[in-house]
């Protein structure tokens, strides 16, 4: 497939780069070309390869942009949106959360995935680092929907084993170039001493690394100190969880030491801030997290806790959350957290093809409607994305080369109202199950 995409406007995120006018040309799944218009204009046209366009779209001024990466989902939990709302997080979790999951089918996740699907591409985003029970009927329906992921390990003392992981490892690592799959466990809390160590062994095994929940409540660190003597990094990191790198999600409760250590074993961090206030669960200190170099990349969290998968709404509280936190406005600057919602979502998923735009990398790409209210005036561009962004800007998501959604319409390779149909179906049975 070859598609242009001219009279844009092309935000690369690549450092030092400001916005230009321009265009992008893309074949299969890679961005060939990209260029100024004055630098187009001073070519011989002569010298331009002729290319048979399958699609030229006039981008109207508008902005062409990388996609968001959501660096930490749970796409099938769509079936509890709405339901299991209001409650603390250790009763959510254990009362409302796992007896209700216990009842799904992996057909059942696959439609709620496709279901989460449509609405990450409404909000621009081109990747998901996907947490969930079932990898294959998850990577079965990015697969089908054209949606980039990269799944995870969910390893607990209830789900899996390392032996199956390890075996999920080598197969959905070369299933489709739109799946990866890295190592991981639900959290030190669901877990014993002995499984989290089986787990370890396996990421030195594979000289992979290892991603996991981790200090999202005081409650849950005080638990892990209480029995280990210490906090939840500590302990992981003594068990050898993080030699190989690896990511934490939430990450609301740290102390200097467990800073110190997650930036010397490459560790990310991944902010879910909805999620965390829905749940009373804390802020994290994101503005110190970025100042000590470790990589911050932001996700939704599963709708279940959050209930949107809106990555813009992630943008806005993740700024400002930073302000409150730290009593200070100027703490943690938009311009900082766009490139969390990109380039460090891209290197905390190991998606390094796809964090800006540029020859070469992955056709991941959204345009951002600048016509509309919210956008205007445009005295600066980048934090209105930001600030005043929202999912009505996304005009168009393509994950590589392929567009899933364009100005209100999907192609995903199945109707919306059969998505619907079958994810409200499915919802009645399961959630009126005695």
């Amino acid at each position: 497939m070859n598609i242009r995409l001219y009279n844009a406007r092309i935000l690369t995120m690549e450092k030092g780069r400001d916005i230009f006018r321009g265009e992008i040309w893309v074949k299969n799944d890679k961005i060939v070309y990209i260029s100024t218009n004055e630098e187009l204009a001073a070519i011989d046209s002569a010298k331009l390869p002729r290319i048979n366009w399958d699609f030229e779209i006039d981008c109207n001024d508008d902005l062409l942009m990388p996609g968001f990466k959501d660096a930490h989902t749970h796409s099938g939990m769509t079936f509890l949106r709405s339901f299991a709302d209001d409650l603390p997080l250790h009763e959510w979790l254990y009362d409302k959360v796992f007896p209700y999951e216990a009842k799904l089918k992996p057909e059942d996740i696959y439609e709620f995935t496709r279901l989460a699907i449509m609405e990450y591409v409404t909000s621009g985003i081109t990747s998901i680092f996907d947490m969930y029970l079932t990898p294959d009927t998850i990577a079965e329906a990015c697969m089908d929907t054209g949606m980039r992921c990269v799944l995870c390990g969910n390893v607990n003392n209830h789900t899996s084993s390392p032996e199956n992981m390890a075996k999920e490892y080598m197969k959905l690592n070369n299933i489709s170039p739109l799946i990866t799959y890295q190592l991981g466990f639900h959290a030190e809390y669901t877990c014993t001493k002995d499984l989290i160590q089986r787990i370890a062994s396996l990421a030195h095994r594979f000289k992979a690394p290892v991603y996991c929940h981790m200090s999202e409540t005081e409650a849950e660190v005080e638990a892990c100190k209480e029995k280990y003597g210490m906090t939840p990094m500590m302990f992981l990191d003594s068990m050898g969880m993080f030699t190989y790198g690896g990511g934490v999600f939430h990450g609301v409760v740290l102390n200097d030491q467990d800073i110190n250590v997650m930036r010397m074993r490459r560790v990310s961090v991944i902010t879910n801030p909805a999620s965390n206030l829905k749940l009373a669960s804390g802020i994290a200190p994101i503005a110190k997290l970025d100042r000590k170099k470790i990589n911050v990349a932001i996700g939704t969290d599963g709708a279940a806790s959050n209930n949107a998968l809106d990555m813009f709404r992630e943008m806005y509280l993740t700024t400002a959350l930073s302000k409150i936190y730290e009593k200070d406005a100027s703490s943690l600057d938009a311009v900082r957290v766009l490139r969390m919602a990109t380039v460090h979502g891209a290197k905390a998923m190991h998606l390094n093809k796809a964090d800006v735009l540029g020859k070469g990398k992955l056709a991941d790409i959204i345009l951002i409607n600048m016509h509309e209210p919210n956008m205007q005036p445009e005295n600066n561009v980048v934090k209105n994305i930001v600030y005043s962004g929202s999912k009505s800007n996304v005009r168009m998501t393509m994950v590589g080369g392929k567009i899933l959604y364009k100005d209100g319409s999907y192609n995903i390779g199945v109707s919306p109202e059969t998505v619907y149909k079958n994810c409200n179906e499915i919802a009645n049975r399961i959630l009126r199950e005695q």
